[in-house]
């Protein structure tokens, strides 16, 4: 017998796999192994399609439904493409061309323009297509690009669209393209239409070498990273069940070329990888963890660390549809204050640990004793944020050193004589916490990087992978660095400044992690639509934003692919109006989508999260708390979360609810200080939590209140 072929899976395939009723999705499961062990058997009706491209054929999952296959020129890879009811997936084939670039060697399929038949010459993987003269310059008109046909084919535009593309006027011409080119020339021109540099674009379009392209050798092509994007090579049928028993959510096997060149690469030093909400930064992360377990040799880990403990879980469940049992094996996932607890213990480190919100009392306690002192004078919220913001992070334990320490950042200055008088209430608060046994958080992590650098095993790991960058304090960067050997792929970091939500800002490089040439960003919003990341967007703007190294980061080269509706802003006069309304637009998308799993209702405060999902209850729907266990989307119902549980959650339609004025920006969290640069700091919280929220929609978003509205929204 002969051995069973290759298939190359488009990501388009899944789409209308997911669609199919589960009997037909196995029918077609049992067709492509059958299809792989012979190809051309007769019991699966292998056909030609007349009039369209002689590369095409259909399979016959039963008497009403198809799946499009493309045959090889040369080798044995087939391509299978979609599946559907007969006469839709005939109509789908007819209106499709697919071809193997001549310049960049990518396997691209895209949509045929009016007028253009399956059968041109130029369509399909075959013989290499002319390219177009030089076009003559019309000065006539401006046109929307100043390039040149050698950028445009560089970039993947087929030569039969280059003279399209050069006579674009204005980006709606561009927007009206977006099915008739290959994906990542439309990208590539959007991006530079949208302001990015053109040597940017080149650097993340443009061709990856000057090897010769063969455009008959399909083998060859799905070998690229760029077509590695669409197709995916199944090579036995155990990498086809491990695809089918994880659900089918498309990042899991698919990676832009951006993507997988930080994914799969050694770097010879820490990376650090910024990019917008929606950007697959946790898709990366997750992927470079399984790509360097997978190389590892069987006694070294990979640490896979997070800031919140919900996302650990989260990560933790996606991870199981990325590798083998064995892989997983050897990656770790945990939050920063869980490893840090579980590393003291193992150390007979006798120490309590607290949170900062654990301390109220005694802080209150150690300010009741505080001598007014003249000169000295300053609100109770000074101590606890210098507090934070210096005397932890910089280990101060002595007033000599709190009279020398910079405080670069704080808002209320202070000369040495004001140092050395507030000393005092420092010096009282850590001898009270030495009473207790007590040790804040922040404490911990520098105790537990002193145990390393003083030789203590910090658990046989070779590599860290560190998600939620932006919300790790000076502590948790100092103590990550000590984790592994300084050695090629040791630290690699993804974040977002835009998405601090909980005030720890620290700069990389100040904590011994240097990130020099390699530092990148993921440019390109994959999960929600244009207007949805506008609207995002528009909560930050004016605020400034750090690139977690010490430099700003700016969402200029930011954007979404995709366009959809406008989010919805509704006000309502009572809580049980806007209750109502919500119940009512989940209802109409459980119609639309067969569950209400893909609707979630996000509120400022737990104690509003726990109202509206009573209410919603008792209006007749299933509900879902989201909590600290990891989101099962097989469990029906709308979830109701609040707005910190969300992070790092995905939903095709959300409403962000009771966004009323005093809830948020909440007036607990924005009014506790006098201090102008912790006011700043407290603003950009709260702006970056509706920010985070608003990004979790896929499809739809709706900000709905009752009363007088947020400021956020309203103005």
């Amino acid at each position: 017998m002969s051995p069973p072929v290759k298939v190359g899976i488009h990501d388009s395939f899944w789409d209308a796999f997911i669609e199919l009723p589960k009997t037909l999705q196995k029918k077609t499961q049992r067709l492509i192994t059958k299809f792989r062990q012979s190809p051309t058997s007769p019991g699966l009706n292998y056909e030609r399609i007349n009039g369209m491209l002689d590369s095409y054929r259909s399979l016959r999952v039963d008497q009403t439904y198809r799946c499009i296959v493309m045959v090889p020129g040369q080798g044995d890879v087939y391509l299978l493409l979609w599946v559907d009811h007969h006469d839709d997936a005939y109509a789908w084939a007819k209106r499709k061309r697919i071809e193997i670039n001549p310049v960049t060697g990518t396997l691209q399929l895209y949509d045929l323009m009016p007028g253009e038949t399956p059968s041109d010459q130029t369509a399909g993987v075959g013989p290499a297509v002319s390219r177009p003269q030089q076009a003559v310059p019309d000065t006539s008109e401006a046109r929307l690009f100043n390039l040149d046909d050698t950028r445009l084919l560089g970039i993947g535009v087929p030569a039969s669209r280059v003279q399209t593309v050069t006579d674009l006027r204005v980006v709606a011409e561009l927007e009206q393209l977006r099915s008739v080119l290959p994906d990542e020339a439309w990208e590539a021109l959007m991006l530079h239409a949208e302001g990015l540099p053109w040597d940017d674009v080149w650097t993340d379009y443009g061709p990856s070498s000057d090897v010769p392209v063969d455009t008959a050798d399909v083998s060859a092509a799905l070998e690229r990273d760029s077509s590695k994007r669409h197709f995916l090579v199944v090579k036995s049928d155990a990498d086809l069940q491990a695809i089918l028993a994880a659900p089918l959510e498309k990042w899991r096997v698919y990676l832009h070329p951006s993507q997988r060149k930080l994914v799969e690469r050694d770097w010879n030093g820490p990376v650090r990888v910024v990019g917008g909400a929606g950007t697959g930064k946790t898709v990366v992360a997750m992927h470079r963890a399984v790509w360097l377990a997978r190389r590892l040799e069987s006694d070294g880990r990979v640490l896979f660390l997070t800031y919140n403990t919900n996302l650990a879980a989260d990560i933790a469940n996606n991870l199981k549809g990325l590798g083998s049992a064995e892989e997983l094996s050897r990656i770790e996932v945990i939050n920063i204050d869980a490893w840090v607890t579980r590393f003291l213990k193992s150390r007979n480190y006798s120490a309590v640990l607290k949170f900062e919100t654990q301390l109220d009392e005694l802080w209150e306690e150690v300010r009741s004793r505080m001598q007014p002192q003249p000169g000295a004078r300053l609100p109770d919220s000074f101590y606890n944020e210098e507090w934070e913001r210096i005397i932890l992070p910089n280990r101060i334990d002595r007033r000599e050193d709190y009279l020398t320490v910079s405080r670069a950042g704080r808002g209320v200055p202070l000369n040495r004589r004001q140092r050395a008088v507030i000393w005092d209430v420092f010096d009282d608060m850590r001898g009270e916490m030495s009473q207790r046994g007590w040790r804040t958080y922040q404490d911990a992590m520098l105790d537990a990087r002193d145990l390393i650098v003083d030789g203590t095993d910090a658990g046989s790991y070779r590599h860290v992978v560190v998600d939620e960058t932006q919300d790790m304090g000076s502590e948790a960067l100092q103590l990550i660095r000590g984790m592994v050997p300084e050695a090629a792929n040791d630290l690699f970091f993804v974040g977002d400044g835009h998405q601090r939500i909980y005030r720890r800002r620290a700069v990389m490089g100040q904590c011994g992690v240097k990130i020099v040439g390699r530092a990148r960003k993921l440019k390109i919003n994959y999960r929600t639509t244009e207007q949805i990341r506008r609207f995002a967007s528009a909560i930050l703007e004016g605020q400034v934003v750090d690139d977690l190294d010490g430099g700003q980061d700016g969402s200029s080269d930011y954007l979404s692919l995709t366009s959809g509706a406008e989010p919805e802003l509704a006000s309502f006069g009572t809580q049980d109006e806007e209750i109502a309304w919500i119940a009512e637009r989940a209802r109409s998308f459980a119609d639309e989508d067969g569950t209400l799993a893909n609707v979630c209702i996000m509120l400022r405060t737990t104690r509003l999260r726990d109202e509206y999902y009573q209410a919603l209850r008792a209006a007749g729907l299933d509900a879902i708390l989201l909590e600290k266990r990891a989101d099962n989307q097989q469990v029906p119902g709308v979830r109701v979360g609040n707005m910190h549980r969300v992070k790092g959650l995905e939903f095709r339609h959300v409403v962000i609810a009771a966004m009323c004025r005093d809830v948020v920006p909440n007036r607990y969290a924005i009014r506790g200080s006098k201090d102008k640069t912790e006011l700043r700091d407290m603003e950009l919280a709260e702006r970056a939590l509706v920010h985070v929220c608003a990004s979790r929609a896929i499809e739809s978003l709706a900000v709905t209140w009752h009363g007088e509205g947020s400021e956020y929204v309203v103005g």
